[in-house]
């Protein structure tokens, strides 16, 4: 950033907290059951200074001081933490009428665009949830499987017989490659995909930490997100038109064609615009996700030899000698899926998931009663539940067999959030542990990896957080 950007920001964050220090003395009053309320420090700046340096740290600290729910003031808001399966489960069975998604992540919108997911309301924000859902339904996952085989063949033979590379970089590669195929199309994936990757990596970088306060703020991170986007529905508005014309509806199995295809209730159609944002959003959802699990995975089976054998075995017991496989084979690959689900626990993507009270909240965690006032933000966080001895055995342990039959730890309701929970469970889990399998198959029958630098740390300073750039160098020999 700039020097003047610098200065806004400091200006602009310099306010926010001016009013946060006149609002915890001018307005200190809770509801007499509220949760207890968290001061680290000098009042106000504390929480803000402990937060920044480490979240979950924080959260961890509260957690054994304050017990499963508390809440810390912070930038002139109330952050409630539920933590644990109990404080978890008002999070996530609450209605949208009572917990909302759009306050919270409303800094979405300059990257989704108007009247999509978070910016729309509520009835057509589920019928757009739906149209998603139904285009990636088991029917639809099928077709998917040899598309992912053929992209991930297709980027393997430029690596040759021996290498080494970043496996982080590799798999973010070949998961927009897939997902571009799968989601966006052939048309797409084979003439302009240079292009909107080069526009979903300026979009990428255009949510930073200062996003979720100063969402519009003129820094150059958003002003290349505002190009980005406007140049992403003239991309996309070509392709609209051009498949429009020619009318291969019936060709085309991707996402793309289900949300031009889609109706509103009151009989309107999305618009160019609104149908990119959509298309934004899904990509959004999952790629990272996606690359960061399989990078994840790799590298846990890479350390672990025993359990990569297994994995080997199982895809042996499955493929066999078989040149292609489908989608019911993949399904059957349980160990490699607990594996993936392990990543999962131990480094979730998203280490917290919010949303705002609209309405007052009552519940009841370890005997007692807790009052959370309208206006609070929740929060919950996956990264510290999933590590919480009391829930999880030897919860830093990286060990798949914990969700075999006759442990099964992730069962009890709420206790396990790699796809968050409740009706805002993520649905595009499935798509994700078949994209996650299905690459990771083609790559470890096809190649023995070592790594070369030692195991990495997660990046907690990233919006999504997966291992620290430029540490995750692995060797790799073709069989």
């Amino acid at each position: 950033m700039t020097e003047p950007e610098f200065a806004t920001i400091y200006l602009v964050v310099g306010s926010i907290l001016a009013g946060a220090v006149l609002a915890y003395f001018i307005f200190p009053f809770r509801p007499k059951k509220a949760p207890p309320n968290v001061s680290l420090g000098i009042p106000v700046f504390g929480n803000v200074l402990a937060f920044i340096k480490s979240p979950l740290g924080l959260i961890n600290k509260c957690y054994q001081q304050y017990g499963p729910v508390f809440t810390v003031p912070m930038f002139g808001k109330n952050l409630t933490f539920l933590i644990g399966p109990e404080a978890q489960a008002p999070f996530f069975k609450a209605k949208d009428d009572e917990l909302s998604q759009n306050e919270v992540y409303g800094f979405m919108k300059p990257v989704f665009g108007p009247n999509v997911v978070y910016d729309a309301e509520p009835k057509k924000r589920n019928h757009q949830m739906q149209q998603m859902s139904h285009g990636l339904r088991s029917a639809r996952l099928k077709s998917y499987v040899p598309k992912i085989i053929k992209e991930t063949e297709a980027y393997l033979e430029k690596w040759g017989e021996t290498g080494e590379l970043d496996i982080l970089d590799a798999l973010s590669e070949l998961t927009i490659m897939t997902s571009s195929r799968c989601l966006h199309g052939d048309d797409v994936r084979e003439t302009m995909f240079a292009e909107v990757s080069r526009l979903y990596h300026d979009l990428d970088k255009g949510i930073t930490p200062i996003s979720f306060f100063l969402p519009n703020i003129p820094i150059s991170a958003h002003i290349k997100r505002n190009k980005a986007r406007k140049e992403m529905i003239e991309l996309f508005s070509k392709v609209i038109k051009q498949r429009r014309l020619s009318d291969s509806k019936a060709e085309n199995t991707d996402i793309l064609q289900i949300f031009m295809d889609m109706e509103y209730k009151d009989g309107t159609r999305p618009t160019d615009e609104e149908i990119t944002g959509l298309l934004i959003a899904l990509l959004f959802a999952g790629q990272h996700t996606s690359s960061i699990t399989s990078t994840w995975t790799s590298l846990f089976l890479f350390q672990n030899k025993d359990l990569l054998k297994r994995v080997l075995d199982e895809m042996e017991s499955v493929v066999g000698q078989k040149k292609d496989f489908d989608f019911e084979d993949i399904q059957k690959m349980d160990f490699l899926a607990d594996c993936i689900r392990e990543s999962l626990r131990l480094h979730p993507p998203l280490i917290m998931l919010m949303r705002y009270v609209k309405t007052q909240m009552a519940f009841t965690v370890k005997g007692r009663e807790y009052v959370v006032p309208k206006g609070d933000i929740v929060f919950t966080s996956p990264a510290v539940g999933h590590r919480l001895p009391e829930v999880f055995a030897d919860p830093d342990k990286f060990d798949p067999d914990r969700y075999a039959p006759g442990r099964e730890e992730h069962k009890a309701p709420f206790t396990y959030m790699g796809f968050g929970g409740g009706m805002h469970a993520c649905m595009g889990q499935n798509f994700g542990y078949m994209q996650v399998k299905t690459i990771l198959t083609v790559l470890l029958r096809k190649y023995d990896f070592a790594m070369v630098d030692k195991f990495p740390e997660a990046d907690y300073t990233a919006m999504v957080v997966g291992p620290k750039e430029g540490t995750c160098k692995v060797r790799y020999t073709k069989k």
